[in-house]
């Protein structure tokens, strides 16, 4: 308790490591940041870090994880599902969130392609990447197939590639990205109706 009689929320030693590596490697990548640095940040000893996660592959796997459920799931999907009322004004809702991401402080990308260009297909990460990538294009096709439109997985793929594009164009500092890709996402729409 503190002095004002409220409750203080102590994280468990797992999720203040998961939340320190979280920040780290959406920020900066998975070679530059160290088990030492996540240790050291996230104020626990190295057998507390190794306990609950063997190995950096491990911590990472988490990280990528915990990604699926905070932007993928939390963020992504649960926002443009909120917005939009009805599947296609849902699909279109994702340009909306990404824009405000892409204009936020906490803009970093995204975690699951950089982490795949960095550690490539064939890595234990890459590979778990690949199947994150995968998951956005499933909520993609679910949205495509709930509003009817033709051939949902390759609207998705087509979907997936504006996404993917604006959020790169959005890293150089294109911070307009998410609109231009959200009105080529409506003519997208169009060719599958």
């Amino acid at each position: 308790m503190t002095a004002n009689g409220t409750a203080v929320r102590k994280e468990s030693p797992r999720q203040r490591i998961l939340d320190t590596a979280y920040q780290l490697i959406s920020h900066r990548g998975v070679r530059d940041v160290g088990v030492e640095e996540v240790i050291a940040k996230a104020g626990i000893a190295k057998a507390t870090l190794y306990r609950h996660f063997p190995s950096k592959n491990d911590l990472v796997l988490a990280v990528l994880e915990q990604r699926e459920q905070v932007w993928t799931l939390g963020l992504v999907e649960a926002e443009a599902r909120r917005r939009g009322a009805g599947p296609e004004q849902q699909l279109l809702a994702v340009f909306d969130v990404f824009d405000e991401w892409f204009r936020s402080d906490g803009f970093d990308t995204c975690t699951f392609v950089n982490v795949l260009l960095e550690m490539r297909a064939t890595h234990i990460l890459g590979e778990a990447s690949i199947r994150h990538l995968e998951n956005i294009r499933t909520v993609i096709t679910q949205l495509a197939t709930e509003a009817g439109l033709r051939e949902p997985e390759e609207f998705a793929r087509s979907w997936h590639i504006l996404m993917k594009g604006s959020i790169v164009s959005a890293a150089e500092g294109d911070i307009g990205a998410a609109r231009r890709a959200q009105a080529m996402a409506a003519s997208l729409i169009d060719q599958h109706r």
